[in-house]
């Protein structure tokens, strides 16, 4: 495991060494839940969990979390984020993704909410062993935003709206209370809507889906058939049309882009790290190979916490930053295929927990968009002189 790729100030170096420290824990956790996804009863109680959960509150609904405070505020930046995922995936990314908290969908409170929808949101997140969801993805279009069919209607008697529609791929979709849902109320991109959706609402049902890798994470599809939304689930409508819905979800999508590939860094470093401990001495050429991909790995990483640090300072680069995502998805992969080549026939048979990281790594591609988005935002970016640094 190695240190932070710049120089960061002590509440940064703090949750780094937290971080590492309880991250380590997740990997027995791992391996049940890879088994048996729904066995999240026996991960709640580690400190990791618990901080996943609580750590990313705002100050006043954190409770008593044992860590101090500024390793919490620091944990709710850009920079604390790519921190947690990477240490915290290093250890197991089925386990982080599992646990409770507020996931994508505070994010989108944090840009678009109201003082009241704000204080239930969080007050309800704050519950012990609370998942939330973020419900953008479409089985007909992916997370084309600008392309929902999921679809908002005035109810009758105009009491609220109805919503009716479905989505996929959404993680934690079949065991979270209540998540934050993406849909149409009108046509174009003014007609975006994010509503606050409770699983309990009549014509809501949720069902978790067959998955290779991250099975602990339960991604799941969601139907909405004349769910009764009110008034006050609406987000942001206190907000001009052009301040809330699409711009709820491409904050946060900018946002955590950066800790997908982060997570991404972490299996590869845990990946590379299980190797030299299976095989501490390896051929001159072996060795080469291994330091060429690490020497990528380490490029991939300085870049990825840097663009998380000009995020923290109002510099969003979606170009910059869909390129290190993409560029730390593909390295995820190459090095669990380096690692199995290296350990030798049979690797994935012999050694249980490469076969499951091998299988995990593969899920970061389809994260916060595929790299064919990507490479076409690094295309526009470059074309307009915004992809590099001024």
């Amino acid at each position: 495991m190695t240190d932070l790729p710049m120089t960061v100030d002590d509440d940064a170096l703090a949750l780094d060494r937290y971080a590492r420290e309880v991250g380590l824990e997740y990997r027995a956790p791992g391996a049940l839940l890879d088994r048996d996804p729904d066995a999240i009863e026996p991960i709640l109680g580690l400190a990791g969990v618990r901080f996943a959960q609580y750590g990313f509150l705002p100050e006043p609904y954190r409770g008593d979390l044992d860590v101090p405070a500024g390793i919490a505020e620091v944990a709710r930046t850009c920079l604390g984020g790519v921190i947690t995922c990477e240490r915290f995936a290093y250890g197991d990314a089925g386990v982080m993704l599992a646990s409770p908290g507020p996931s994508l969908s505070g994010g989108v409170i944090e840009a678009i909410a109201d003082p009241e929808q704000y204080d239930r949101y969080w007050t309800r997140v704050a519950k012990p062993a609370t998942h939330t969801f973020f419900a953008l993805t479409e089985p007909n279009k992916g997370s084309a935003v600008m392309e929902l069919e999921t679809t908002l209607r005035r109810a009758p008697g105009g009491d609220g709206w109805l919503l009716n529609g479905e989505k996929r791929y959404i993680g934690n979709g079949s065991r979270a209370p209540v998540g934050v849902v993406f849909c149409r109320r009108a046509p174009g991109p003014l007609g975006i809507e994010a509503v606050l959706v409770d699983t309990d609402a009549p014509g809501f049902s949720a069902t978790p889906l067959p998955m290779m890798g991250l099975r602990g994470a339960r991604i799941s599809r969601l139907r909405f058939d004349n769910v009764h939304i009110g008034p006050s689930d609406l987000l942001g409508a206190h907000l001009k049309p052009s301040r809330r819905g699409l711009r709820g979800a491409l904050h946060i999508l900018y946002r955590f882009r950066p800790g997908i590939a982060a997570m991404a860094l972490g299996c590869t470093l845990a990946a590379c790290d299980y190797l030299r401990q299976q095989r501490p001495a390896l051929s001159k050429m072996d060795r080469l190979r291994l330091d060429g991909l690490l020497d990528r790995v380490f490029a991939i990483r300085r870049l990825t916490y840097q663009v998380a640090i000009d995020v923290d300072a109002g510099d969003v680069n979606v170009a910059r930053i869909g390129a290190i995502k993409a560029q730390a998805a593909a390295i995820a992969e190459a090095a669990t295929l380096l690692v199995a080549e290296l350990l030798g026939p049979g690797a994935l048979i012999e050694h249980e927990w490469l076969e499951k990281v091998y299988r995990d790594v593969r899920a970061f591609e389809l994260m916060e968009g595929t790299t064919n988005l990507h490479r076409l935002a690094v295309y526009q970016g470059l074309r307009k002189n915004t992809y590099l640094p001024e």
